[in-house]
């Protein structure tokens, strides 16, 4: 009997395998699955941490255009270091979840890197809150804090308006 066993635990050796892998977890599609459709981001897409700065229209160098050539659109436009997130990627930004958009409903949190800066270089991002000063003042919170990003998707075209 100690024999069997002593076989049964030299087998992940014979094998290849280290005690490390032994341990791994197994596999849950149906779990990744369901954290995607919690926080908005593709299975098995990790989150990162990004600093976050506002801009608007009205201000020196933002016109209604984005690097595109799309419309600009408030709570949805968001400015990127192309080396770290390429444009048309969505973002699920989770800390952006039920904040009030223009229209009255309630942010989902979806965000479209469109748009470059000359100051956004690295974990950076630069989300437009819409025309003039005052559209910033219901993400003056976010502003300069590191929000919680991954990446939900890309998309062709311009974003929805």
């Amino acid at each position: 009997m100690r024999r069997r066993l002593a076989a049964l635990a030299a087998l992940p050796l014979v094998l290849g395998l280290s005690h490390s892998a032994q341990a791994a977890p197994p596999k849950d599609p149906i779990g990744d699955l369901i954290v995607s459709a919690l926080t908005g981001a593709l299975p098995g897409t990790p989150e990162f941490s990004v600093r976050a700065t506002l801009y608007h229209a009205g201000a020196k160098g933002v016109g209604a255009l984005d690097s595109l050539g799309c419309r600009v659109v408030a709570l949805r436009t968001v400015a990127v270091d192309t080396k770290v997130i390429p444009r048309r990627t969505r973002l699920f930004i989770k800390e952006t979840v039920g904040l009030p958009m223009p229209d009255g409903t309630a942010h989902d949190g979806y965000w479209y890197a469109t748009d470059t800066g000359g100051a956004i270089k690295g974990q950076k991002i630069d989300l437009f809150t819409g025309h003039g000063s005052s559209s910033m003042k219901p993400l003056l919170a976010l502003n300069l804090a590191k929000l919680t990003v991954a990446k939900a998707g890309e998309f062709k075209g311009c974003p929805p308006v």
